[in-house]
């Protein structure tokens, strides 16, 4: 059996830099990365700035320091409902520098036009190479993905919702255009169940010049079947990346020895799920789920959402939704009796949101 990729597996006690910069001598070194030549852009996940669930400002002060000889680094992002880019990338603050600046992929002007999902759209100059393209985000038991579901805040859109159907082809089409990502750094400081919820703090790092094979790692320690990961099948499909477990090496930490350790932080979590205390309910679930989505900003104003809106929301959330319409309503309706939410009548139907 030929092994066709690396992935770096390193724990860490605190020390994040030296971890990195363990993980990447592991996989054979950055040495044609980090350059004076090419500037480097480290595509974070940052979902929503008043959550937790985005990699540590202790693991992106790895990611810039490993690159000390980049010319330039841009921490990159776009807008979402959650806010514009600029906003929510003030959670790396203090790294920002003259070499090390915030970059808003929905702000540039320079943008070149691609072909992504049968629509034509404009990405950001900076994305493309030569630029180096590093993706970090944390590590979570998300059928979604990770490192590669991060590629959708590369979209400058801030209303992404409408591609979630398309989004695996999506997220490869992006990979395609850009030239690939050439650095994959999963941030395992915890690991997060879901979208990202109930953290259980794992001090552990994934690190790979493949992305695809450093999802797949990721996703089989969080206890998920990669061949079941749809951005995986997609991704490795095209030859993008290395999908197939077996074909991966895995160096550093004992893979086996992990698998039991994240097993067990995943029964952890399941004590902390508050909903799951009482009868096991799908309103009772849905009710949860809908605290969280008003917890990250989802019906902040200026955005009124829509039931269908809402039940894309909890399907991404794992919580099966379709033909629950009118459960998600009612879910909806009380909390506007409780004061939560707002509602009105518009020509779409029914908005509820929150101010």
């Amino acid at each position: 059996m030929v092994l066709t990729s690396k992935v770096a597996v390193v724990e860490f006690d605190g020390h994040k830099i030296e971890s990195l910069k363990q993980a990447i001598r592991l996989i054979g070194g950055i040495d044609d990365l980090n350059t004076a030549e090419r500037p480097v852009v480290v595509k974070v996940g940052v979902f929503s700035h008043r959550a937790g669930n985005h990699a540590s400002v202790s693991v992106v002060d790895a990611i810039v320091n490993s690159f000390d000889s980049a010319p330039k680094i841009f921490l990159a992002d776009s807008d979402n409902y959650q806010g514009c880019a600029l906003e929510r990338l003030q959670l790396w603050k203090e790294l920002f520098s003259e070499r090390v600046v915030p970059f808003s992929l929905s702000d540039d002007a320079d943008t070149k036009s691609v072909r992504l999902a049968d629509q034509e759209m404009k990405l950001s100059h900076v994305l493309f190479k030569p630029s180096v393209l590093v993706s970090t985000h944390i590590l979570r038991s998300f059928d979604k993905g990770s490192i590669l579901k991060n590629l959708f805040g590369c979209i400058p859109t801030a209303k992404k919702v409408k591609y979630h159907k398309v989004l695996p082809v999506l997220l490869a089409d992006v990979c395609e255009a850009v030239g690939g990502i050439d650095l994959a750094v999963l941030d395992g400081t915890h690991f997060w169940e879901g979208a990202g919820d109930n953290p259980v703090q794992m001090n552990t790092l994934l690190v790979g010049r493949d992305a695809v094979a450093v999802e797949t790692v990721g996703v089989a320690l969080a206890g998920m079947n990669p061949d079941e990961v749809p951005v995986i099948r997609e991704f490795a499909s095209r030859g993008l990346g290395e999908g197939d477990l077996d074909n991966i090496e895995i160096i550093g930490a004992s893979f086996e020895r992990l698998k039991e350790k994240f097993l067990s932080a995943a029964k952890t979590q399941k004590k902390l799920q508050p909903s799951r205390r009482g009868p096991q309910t799908w309103g009772g679930h849905a009710y949860h789920e809908l605290d969280n989505l008003l917890r990250t900003g989802f019906f902040k104003v200026p955005n009124k959402r829509t039931v269908e809106e809402v039940a894309k929301a909890l399907e991404a959330r794992r919580l099966q939704s379709k033909g629950k319409e009118n459960k998600i309503a009612d879910s909806m309706n009380r909390k506007v009796k409780k004061g939560v939410l707002k509602k009105a009548k518009t020509p779409k139907g029914w908005v509820y949101w929150a101010e």
